[in-house]
């Protein structure tokens, strides 16, 4: 029993130090993007909100609890991820010159591309009458997200979103370094999305860089729930047809500091259509 006792801990310990470290990476990543927009171009920012509306205090601290609760429930996939990895079962590598500095550097935009398809799919299933109010109907609380909402997940929906890493590290190579770049980049563009402040230029939209996500392709989404699945990419969205038609129209009207669109339908219509739809 002391053995038991003694292992119970060690994992503890673990899961902690993990959880430390997840929920520091959180709290960087949206104080960085905060500071960038509210403090060093707050004139900007406020000229380019892309909603009329302003999220509550109310609204905040339940993204801050709940991403809390997400970085918890990531630390405990984090340490199952250690222990695959440990047990020989990953393909984690920490010495570049095991697959050399071309695949190192080009395995980032990979994990990338499939984290994107990952999201969008498991994104889209969560929307399904069956799935959507036990696992994404919290995330959808946030009618005027802020960046604090980048993890507030049901604790379902923080699982399926946690349980990316350790399928991806038993299919893809990958190093030690990329593995943290990725979740760098991955809690950055979550609260640059969620931001409220379309930061990009008026041409974006017109440019092959139209690839990309934008905080007002992620915005509409939280306005109008059936749609702009993507994280990273557009892409998904035009090949299955979920992006909003008016997205563009209404990328250049936030990028011209006019903004200020109005959700099409109350709150509580889009979160009973997403309940009800087939």
């Amino acid at each position: 029993m002391d053995k038991i006792l003694s292992v119970l801990q060690g994992e503890a310990d673990l899961w902690l130090r993990i959880f430390m470290i997840d929920t520091l990476r959180y709290l960087l990543g949206v104080g960085v993007v905060l500071i960038v927009l509210f403090v060093f171009f707050r004139k900007f920012s406020l000229q380019r909100r892309i909603q009329k509306r302003r999220a509550s205090m109310a609204d905040v601290r339940r993204e801050i609890l709940f991403s809390l609760l997400t970085t918890a429930v990531y630390a405990l996939v984090g340490l199952f991820t250690l222990r695959v990895k440990q047990s020989g079962h990953s393909l984690i590598y920490m010495d570049v010159a095991d697959y050399g500095w071309f695949y190192t550097l080009l395995s980032l935009p990979l994990v990338l591309i499939a984290h994107d398809a990952y999201f969008y799919w498991v994104h889209r299933a969560m929307h399904h009458k069956s799935l959507f109010k036990a696992f994404h109907r919290l995330h959808h609380l946030s009618r005027t997200p802020t960046s604090w909402a980048a993890y507030s997940f049901a604790p379902g929906e923080a699982v399926l979103m946690a349980v990316f890493m350790p399928i991806i590290v038993v299919l893809l190579p990958l190093h030690v370094s990329i593995i943290f770049a990725f979740l760098t980049v991955m809690i950055v563009r979550n609260a640059m999305g969620h931001s409220g402040v379309e930061f990009h230029p008026a041409w974006w939209v017109d440019t092959p860089l139209n690839t990309l996500t934008t905080p007002t392709h992620h915005d509409l989404h939280h306005q109008k729930f059936n749609g702009n699945y993507g994280l990273y990419f557009t892409w998904w969205d035009r090949w299955m047809g979920t992006e909003f038609p008016d997205y563009k129209d209404a990328f250049k009207l936030a990028a011209s500091g006019h903004s200020a669109t109005a959700p099409a339908r109350s709150f509580q219509t889009g979160l009973a259509v997403e309940e009800a739809k087939p």
